[in-house]
């Protein structure tokens, strides 16, 4: 699941759900489908205030023991797995793809095999698995957020392939400022101490 961008060049994060006759929820950044209704809808960057993130963190609460621990074993900022994780579930851990990503951090079954994930549906092994995969991108390319979303996001195959940069894709372009920007105002709200 991702966002999309807003109009008249300001960035908007949408997120718009359906529950399918299975009882799945679909998550989407595009509703191109009319079941799609809007669920988290995030105000451009100049009107966005404090009481948002507070939101966000409302909807992890019950995660963040999961979120701190993996986010501690793994040497990853926990406001960068909730950001993560706000764009790609909405803190919804049955969320699915439409490229059959699973789970809070939408995991690729490969992914959560690959990192041991052998529920990725369970919120404690896919946040543990997402938060590895992320040290592991933060690593490949010298803790730079910007190509370890796009790899994320696109896979690193796309990121090498499009000159070790962010690749051209419209969701990628959208994803990667989409989660700096809640990054970054999760950790503006971070309490000190």
């Amino acid at each position: 699941m991702l966002l999309a961008a807003g109009a008249a060049g300001v960035a908007q994060a949408d997120i718009y759900s359906f529950v399918d006759s299975a009882g799945v929820t679909h998550f989407t950044n595009v509703p191109v489908d009319g079941r799609y209704r809007l669920l988290l809808a995030t105000p451009p960057e100049e009107q966005q205030g404090a009481a948002q993130p507070e939101k966000w963190l409302a909807k992890s609460a019950q995660f963040d023991s999961f979120i701190d621990q993996a986010a501690r074993s793994h040497a990853v900022r926990p406001e960068l797995v909730r950001a993560v994780i706000v764009v790609e579930s909405a803190f919804n851990p049955n969320a699915v793809s439409n490229r059959g990503a699973m789970g809070l951090m939408q995991l690729r079954p490969a992914t959560a095999r690959r990192y041991g994930a052998a529920n990725a549906f369970d919120p404690e092994q896919n946040i543990r698995a997402g938060v590895h995969y992320l040290r592991d991108l933060l690593t490949r390319y010298g803790n730079n957020l910007e190509l370890t979303l796009a790899a994320y996001n696109a896979g690193e195959d796309a990121v090498e392939r499009y000159g070790h940069s962010i690749p051209p894709f419209a969701e990628t372009q959208h994803y990667v400022p989409t989660v700096l920007r809640i990054y970054r105002s999760l950790l503006s709200q971070q309490r000190p101490g």
